[in-house]
């Protein structure tokens, strides 16, 4: 007999601040009766996890929709943050919320980050500090070995960039995606593909910092990914502990949709 989660109830009771027209309603609000409820809990609006995590959302969107999986996300941020976001990413405003305390992620007792304090800095510079620290692997496990991957390439992650799509990713040229064959070939991650798609997230973010950022306290605050049945039982969770470890398995981030039993 499936029984509800009681992450459920607390998911389900909560509301905030709907990107697409500023209500302030229930976050799971229209997709209760969904076979499958995808329920992500992002950190800072302006975070590269998102951003990537947004990017392949975006590459199973008809897929999502054909296994009538529905899909609600929550980041840290005000409205402004989410339009931008939404913008950029191509993400549904009406699918995306904003908690710019990170109130949601504290009462699920997401991992906050590391919280080093040094006398004489603000909260938002303390912060900052931190996610610096965690940038470079110090308590963000598997921050470097991803990045390195990025660059160096992954036989078993898919091929990220058609042959005839154009990256644009300040300071480079637009680069057509033919060129990442020299690098490696095709039919899986190149050398240097998916480090140029992080690329352009991060001129992005950096070219918007205040709209993405409104407020910097929560800079290292993590998110996670929650699977829901349409009795509210918990399918699958996976909660980040580290900067660009938003997935278990990221050379595939959704893969644990198509992989799990039944």
């Amino acid at each position: 007999m499936k029984t509800e989660s009681p992450l459920y109830p607390l998911l389900s009771q909560t509301k905030r601040q709907r990107v697409s027209d500023g209500a302030v309603v229930p976050i799971l609000n229209g997709c209760e009766a969904a076979p499958r409820q995808l329920i992500l809990l992002w950190s800072q609006l302006g975070d590269f996890d998102n951003l990537e995590y947004a990017w392949w959302l975006q590459r199973h969107a008809k897929q999502l929709q054909a296994d009538g999986i529905a899909v609600r996300a929550v980041g840290i941020g005000d409205r402004s943050s989410g339009q931008q976001f939404c913008t950029y990413t191509g993400f549904p405003a009406d699918c995306l919320f904003v908690d710019p305390r990170a109130e949601l992620h504290q009462a699920l007792d997401l991992y906050p980050g590391l919280s080093l304090k040094l006398p004489g800095l603000s909260p938002a510079q303390t912060a900052l500090f931190n996610l610096l620290l965690m940038c470079a692997g110090i308590g963000s496990p598997g921050t470097l070995a991803e990045v390195l991957r990025g660059y160096r390439g992954d036989r078993q992650a898919p091929q990220l960039i058609g042959d005839e799509e154009i990256v644009k990713a300040f300071p480079l040229p637009p680069i057509r995606g033919s060129v990442f064959q020299r690098a490696g070939g095709k039919g899986f991650q190149r050398p240097f593909e998916l480090a140029t798609l992080r690329l352009r997230n991060m001129a992005e973010v950096l070219s918007h910092w205040k709209t993405y950022v409104p407020d910097s306290t929560y800079l290292t605050q993590r998110g996670a990914t929650f699977l829901f049945d349409a009795q509210g039982k918990l399918l699958y969770e996976h909660r980040d502990r580290a900067i660009l470890g938003f997935a278990a398995d990221m050379g595939n981030p959704l893969s644990f949709l198509y992989t799990m039993p039944g």
